[in-house]
């Protein structure tokens, strides 16, 4: 076989974002918008890569020289999660890579995870690896903090495990949660945020301000964990008002913004059980849980897109990576 399809979920957090940095629980939820991978194996002893969705075509570099020099932004996951892959397992020839997403990476939902465990999960089907989880996930994490000096690693474990995940740092508990529904929301502000400026703010202030941010992090974990046993209950009103507590602590943080207020205040009009910001903050999206069904849905999507938002439908839940045809 000299090619190979796969394809692994967006992510969505739900409860624990920044606190998860810091050996934390959060939950997070795969959404069924996915990011595609083509690996094909090559003679020539060249790295290739199309990625028309971060504007990268035509891009070429020597396998020996993958991850040194200047990387387009666009191509650095991809890259480096080649040269790491190729450090454990080596290969022999080269390698043409195309991927695309079914979701923008304006959004926030991990696209750079997404394409990382993809390239990686392709690389060890196309050469016989078939590694496990676990491996995909050391590998895939290691490219994620090479390129940003940090993260907890939740993006990457949502790509590969995929449903909705209870996960502490670095990956030290990847639980997956079953549950058949959940009346998510989710608006985006149409501001894309800059999630490691977001993560070396709330570091220096961690510096700054240990004592109170270590508190707000015992606290969003404890809301966590309760959070955890709710959805599973399907006490979803519960869940929404843990979700406004952990916003308030986000709002201490310093990482909220004007637009996902309004955002957020603006779904709380309509009857959204709760609701708070997703992922880093700054930007991106805010997720709420409805009531009442279709018409609750309704009501709360409507007020999201009157307050200037955009509703993004997703499905949660969504399925790990996958080879596909």
């Amino acid at each position: 076989m000299n090619i190979m399809a796969v394809s692994a979920p967006g992510k969505l957090m739900l409860f624990g974002e920044h606190a998860v940095v810091y050996n934390h629980p959060c939950l997070v939820t795969a959404v069924e918008q996915r990011m595609r991978a083509t690996v094909e194996r090559i003679n020539e002893n060249e790295f290739f890569l199309e990625a028309p969705d971060v504007n990268i075509t035509g891009y070429t570099k020597p396998m020996g020289e993958l991850g040194n020099g200047d990387i387009p932004k666009g191509a650095k996951f991809v890259e480096v999660a080649v040269r790491n892959y190729c450090a454990k397992y080596p290969i022999s020839g080269g390698l043409k890579i195309s991927t695309a997403s079914e979701f923008s990476s304006q959004f926030g939902f991990g696209s750079s995870s997404a394409s990382t465990v993809c390239v990686i999960k392709a690389l060890s089907e196309l050469f016989g690896k078939r590694c496990t989880n676990k491996q995909l996930f050391d590998i895939a994490y290691k490219t994620v903090v090479d390129i940003q000096g940090k993260g907890s690693g939740f993006d990457v474990a949502a790509a590969i495990y995929g449903n909705t995940l209870y996960f502490v740092t670095g990956g030290k508990i990847v639980e997956p949660l079953v549950m058949k529904h959940m009346p998510l929301v989710v608006g985006y502000t149409g501001v894309k945020a800059d999630s490691v400026t977001l993560m070396n703010a709330v570091a220096e202030k961690m510096k700054s301000q240990a004592k109170k941010v270590t508190r707000i992090y015992d606290a969003i974990a404890k809301l966590t964990d309760d959070a955890k046993g709710k959805m599973l209950e399907g006490d979803w009103e519960r869940v929404g008002r843990l979700m406004d507590f952990n916003q308030e602590y986000l709002r201490d943080l310093g990482i909220s913004s004007e637009k996902l207020e309004t955002l957020i205040s603006a779904a709380k009009r309509a009857g959204a059980y709760g609701a708070k910001l997703s992922g880093a903050g700054g930007g991106d999206c805010m997720v709420a849980l409805y009531p009442d069904g279709v018409q609750g849905k309704r009501l709360v999507e409507e007020a999201i897109i009157q307050a200037g938002g955009q509703v993004i439908h997703i499905l949660p839940n969504a399925e790990g990576v996958r080879r596909e045809t």
